[in-house]
């Protein structure tokens, strides 16, 4: 039986960069006992506003960067588990109990949502770069994913002790090789995945793709090499 925990079970960090059309959709369906960390990598849309006025604790983050935000957003949560996920109406925070339930449950260390797609949510380039890195992942690290998705959850002082240091794309596959590596028990839990609103500003485009891509492989250089 799960233990009670205080309302704020789970602090949800949002890293947002002119989402201000999906930030309503996004945080009206926050579960009961998670709040809403929004993290504002520097919109020029007014999400910021947008988001403080619907209720949801705003953390500004000036140095561009996925990871960075990220970071921002852990660094400011106070919840014993802290979730992770995009804030671009793709994902349903309504989907988080079943990726932080085991964390919650003390049954695993790092859930990742693993993303069963409809049809056009994810352009074909993101998906062969997202099964090439889990493959490698799976072969060279031994971690059994078939999925980086982007909503996960973990304890946040666990977190915060694996010393992450991408600030940029390259952070997601960090988390999960450094957490590989200090033996943490890794798994995953299936999450609908939809099409965006808007369009990304990291895998929208060719050139931000590649871009996520190299800085992953980077990840995977650093790891093989023993430097990670």
């Amino acid at each position: 039986m799960r233990e009670l925990l205080e309302p704020a079970a789970v602090d949800v960090v949002l890293p947002v960069l002119d989402e201000r059309e999906a930030i309503p959709w996004v945080l009206e369906r926050m579960p009961e006992g998670y709040r809403a960390i929004v993290v504002d990598n520097g919109s020029s849309d007014g999400s910021a506003e947008v988001a403080a006025r619907l209720g949801a604790r705003v953390v500004a983050e000036s140095r561009r960067g996925f990871g960075a935000a990220c970071y921002a957003g852990l660094a400011a949560a106070t919840a014993p588990v802290v979730a992770f996920m995009d804030c671009d109406a793709s994902l349903d925070p309504a989907d988080l109990p079943g990726v932080c339930g085991p964390v919650l449950d003390g049954e695993a260390d790092l859930v990742l949502g693993a993303r069963d797609a409809e049809a056009g949510a994810q352009p074909l380039r993101n998906r062969l770069a997202n099964r090439y890195l889990a493959r490698q992942v799976r072969r060279g690290f031994g971690v059994p994913l078939t999925d980086l998705g982007p909503m996960r959850a973990a304890r946040r002082e666990a977190l915060l002790g694996l010393g992450m240091a991408d600030r940029r794309s390259g952070w997601p596959l960090e988390m999960v090789l450094r957490a590989g590596s200090a033996g943490w028990r890794i798994a995953e839990r299936p999450v609908p995945y939809r099409a965006r609103t808007g369009k990304s500003k990291v895998t929208g485009t060719l050139g931000g793709t590649l871009r996520a891509v190299k800085d992953m492989r980077a990840q995977l250089a650093r790891f093989k090499a023993g430097q990670g």
